[in-house]
Protein backbone atom coordinates (compact mmCIF):
# COMPACT_ATOMS: atom_id res chain seq x y z
CA UNK A 1 0.00 0.00 0.00
CA UNK A 2 1.28 3.42 -0.99
CA UNK A 3 -0.58 5.62 1.49
CA UNK A 4 -1.02 9.38 1.27
CA UNK A 5 -2.30 10.44 4.68
CA UNK A 6 -4.10 13.76 4.81
CA UNK A 7 -3.15 15.23 8.20
CA UNK A 8 -4.99 17.95 10.05
CA UNK A 9 -2.78 18.39 13.13
CA UNK A 10 -0.21 16.58 15.26
CA UNK A 11 -2.58 15.59 18.09
CA UNK A 12 -4.99 13.92 15.66
CA UNK A 13 -2.17 12.37 13.60
CA UNK A 14 0.25 10.94 16.16
CA UNK A 15 -1.58 7.80 17.25
CA UNK A 16 -2.64 7.03 13.68
CA UNK A 17 0.91 7.39 12.39
CA UNK A 18 2.23 5.23 15.23
CA UNK A 19 -0.40 2.58 14.45
CA UNK A 20 0.46 2.63 10.75
CA UNK A 21 4.19 2.31 11.38
CA UNK A 22 3.58 -0.60 13.78
CA UNK A 23 1.55 -2.21 10.97
CA UNK A 24 4.51 -1.80 8.55
CA UNK A 25 2.78 0.98 6.63
CA UNK A 26 4.93 4.06 6.08
CA UNK A 27 2.64 6.89 5.06
CA UNK A 28 3.56 10.08 3.29
CA UNK A 29 1.81 12.95 5.04
CA UNK A 30 -0.09 15.62 3.18
CA UNK A 31 -0.73 18.76 5.20
CA UNK A 32 -3.53 20.55 3.37
CA UNK A 33 -5.79 22.67 5.57
CA UNK A 34 -6.73 25.97 3.93
CA UNK A 35 -9.69 26.17 6.32
CA UNK A 36 -7.57 26.97 9.38
CA UNK A 37 -7.96 30.49 10.71
CA UNK A 38 -6.20 32.71 11.58
CA UNK A 39 -2.96 32.25 9.66
CA UNK A 40 -0.92 32.05 12.89
CA UNK A 41 -3.07 29.08 13.94
CA UNK A 42 -2.43 27.44 10.58
CA UNK A 43 1.33 27.69 11.02
CA UNK A 44 1.20 26.47 14.63
CA UNK A 45 -0.63 23.34 13.53
CA UNK A 46 1.48 22.79 10.44
CA UNK A 47 4.75 23.20 12.32
CA UNK A 48 3.70 20.75 15.05
CA UNK A 49 2.65 18.18 12.48
CA UNK A 50 5.88 18.64 10.52
CA UNK A 51 8.00 18.46 13.67
CA UNK A 52 6.43 15.14 14.64
CA UNK A 53 6.70 13.66 11.15
CA UNK A 54 10.34 14.67 10.84
CA UNK A 55 11.13 13.09 14.22
CA UNK A 56 9.91 9.82 12.71
CA UNK A 57 11.70 10.31 9.39
CA UNK A 58 8.46 10.67 7.44
CA UNK A 59 8.00 12.72 4.32
CA UNK A 60 5.57 15.63 4.47
CA UNK A 61 4.02 17.25 1.43
CA UNK A 62 2.94 20.79 2.19
CA UNK A 63 -0.32 21.84 0.55
CA UNK A 64 -0.94 25.44 -0.33
CA UNK A 65 -2.57 27.67 2.26
CA UNK A 66 -5.16 29.84 0.58
CA UNK A 67 -7.76 30.76 3.14
CA UNK A 68 -9.49 33.25 0.84
CA UNK A 69 -10.16 30.57 -1.79
CA UNK A 70 -11.47 28.23 0.92
CA UNK A 71 -13.71 30.95 2.36
CA UNK A 72 -15.09 31.72 -1.10
CA UNK A 73 -15.93 28.01 -1.50
CA UNK A 74 -17.82 28.10 1.79
CA UNK A 75 -19.85 31.20 0.87
CA UNK A 76 -23.46 30.82 1.94
CA UNK A 77 -22.61 28.20 4.55
CA UNK A 78 -21.15 30.54 7.17
CA UNK A 79 -24.00 30.01 9.64
CA UNK A 80 -24.14 26.26 9.34
CA UNK A 81 -23.58 24.41 12.62
CA UNK A 82 -20.59 22.21 13.30
CA UNK A 83 -21.12 18.90 11.48
CA UNK A 84 -23.45 20.68 9.05
CA UNK A 85 -23.22 21.09 5.28
CA UNK A 86 -20.24 23.48 5.53
CA UNK A 87 -18.14 20.76 7.16
CA UNK A 88 -19.09 18.23 4.49
CA UNK A 89 -18.15 20.67 1.73
CA UNK A 90 -14.85 21.44 3.47
CA UNK A 91 -14.01 17.73 3.78
CA UNK A 92 -14.88 17.15 0.12
CA UNK A 93 -12.58 19.99 -0.92
CA UNK A 94 -9.64 18.84 1.17
CA UNK A 95 -9.97 15.16 0.32
CA UNK A 96 -10.50 15.84 -3.39
CA UNK A 97 -7.19 17.70 -3.48
CA UNK A 98 -5.63 14.78 -1.56
CA UNK A 99 -7.00 12.24 -4.04
CA UNK A 100 -5.79 14.27 -7.01
CA UNK A 101 -2.30 14.54 -5.53
CA UNK A 102 -2.29 10.82 -4.78
CA UNK A 103 -3.18 10.10 -8.39
CA UNK A 104 -0.45 12.32 -9.80
CA UNK A 105 2.22 11.05 -7.37
CA UNK A 106 1.49 7.32 -7.68
CA UNK A 107 -0.20 6.63 -4.34
CA UNK A 108 -2.90 3.97 -4.44
CA UNK A 109 -4.63 4.85 -1.16
CA UNK A 110 -5.63 7.95 0.75
CA UNK A 111 -6.80 8.29 4.34
CA UNK A 112 -7.32 11.21 6.67
CA UNK A 113 -6.64 11.97 10.30
CA UNK A 114 -9.84 14.02 10.34
CA UNK A 115 -11.54 10.78 11.29
CA UNK A 116 -9.87 10.86 14.72
CA UNK A 117 -11.22 14.26 15.74
CA UNK A 118 -14.05 14.48 18.23
CA UNK A 119 -15.28 17.58 16.38
CA UNK A 120 -15.92 15.73 13.13
CA UNK A 121 -18.69 13.53 11.77
CA UNK A 122 -17.34 10.14 10.69
CA UNK A 123 -20.23 9.79 8.24
CA UNK A 124 -19.34 13.09 6.53
CA UNK A 125 -15.66 12.16 6.34
CA UNK A 126 -16.50 8.77 4.84
CA UNK A 127 -18.83 10.34 2.28
CA UNK A 128 -16.24 12.98 1.34
CA UNK A 129 -13.49 10.38 0.97
CA UNK A 130 -15.58 8.07 -1.19
CA UNK A 131 -16.57 10.98 -3.45
CA UNK A 132 -13.01 12.31 -3.64
CA UNK A 133 -11.57 9.17 -5.23
CA UNK A 134 -14.29 8.67 -7.87
CA UNK A 135 -12.40 10.58 -10.61
CA UNK A 136 -9.23 8.59 -9.81
CA UNK A 137 -9.89 4.86 -10.36
CA UNK A 138 -6.36 3.89 -9.29
CA UNK A 139 -6.83 5.52 -5.86
CA UNK A 140 -8.97 4.15 -3.06
CA UNK A 141 -10.14 5.77 0.15
CA UNK A 142 -9.26 3.91 3.33
CA UNK A 143 -12.42 4.45 5.34
CA UNK A 144 -11.31 3.74 8.89
CA UNK A 145 -12.66 4.84 12.24
CA UNK A 146 -9.43 6.01 13.88
CA UNK A 147 -11.21 6.53 17.21
CA UNK A 148 -11.38 2.80 17.95
CA UNK A 149 -8.89 0.17 19.08
CA UNK A 150 -7.40 2.37 21.79
CA UNK A 151 -6.28 5.07 19.38
CA UNK A 152 -8.25 7.83 21.12
CA UNK A 153 -6.57 6.96 24.40
CA UNK A 154 -3.17 6.72 22.72
CA UNK A 155 -3.79 10.14 21.16
CA UNK A 156 -3.98 11.68 24.62
CA UNK A 157 -0.79 9.95 25.77
CA UNK A 158 1.17 11.07 22.70
CA UNK A 159 -0.21 14.60 22.98
CA UNK A 160 1.31 14.92 26.47
CA UNK A 161 4.49 12.97 25.71
CA UNK A 162 5.32 15.12 22.67
CA UNK A 163 4.04 18.35 24.23
CA UNK A 164 1.96 19.10 21.16
CA UNK A 165 0.11 22.34 20.77
CA UNK A 166 -3.51 21.23 21.23
CA UNK A 167 -6.12 23.45 19.61
CA UNK A 168 -9.57 23.91 21.09
CA UNK A 169 -11.59 24.25 17.87
CA UNK A 170 -11.70 22.52 14.51
CA UNK A 171 -9.81 25.27 12.75
CA UNK A 172 -12.14 27.36 10.69
CA UNK A 173 -13.21 30.91 11.40
CA UNK A 174 -16.80 29.82 11.89
CA UNK A 175 -16.02 27.21 14.55
CA UNK A 176 -13.75 29.71 16.31
CA UNK A 177 -16.60 32.22 16.51
CA UNK A 178 -18.75 29.59 18.25
CA UNK A 179 -16.26 29.17 21.12
CA UNK A 180 -15.65 32.92 21.48
CA UNK A 181 -19.34 33.82 21.69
Amino acid sequence: MQLLLHTCCAPCSAAIIEHLLQSSITPTLFYFNPNVFPEEEYFLRKNECTRYAQSLGLKVIDGDYDYLVWKKEMRGLENEPERGSRCLKCFKLRLSVTAELASTKGFDTIATTLASSRWKSLEQISEAGRIAVIPFPMVSFWDKNWRKDGLSERREILLKKNEFYNQQYCGCEFSLKKIII
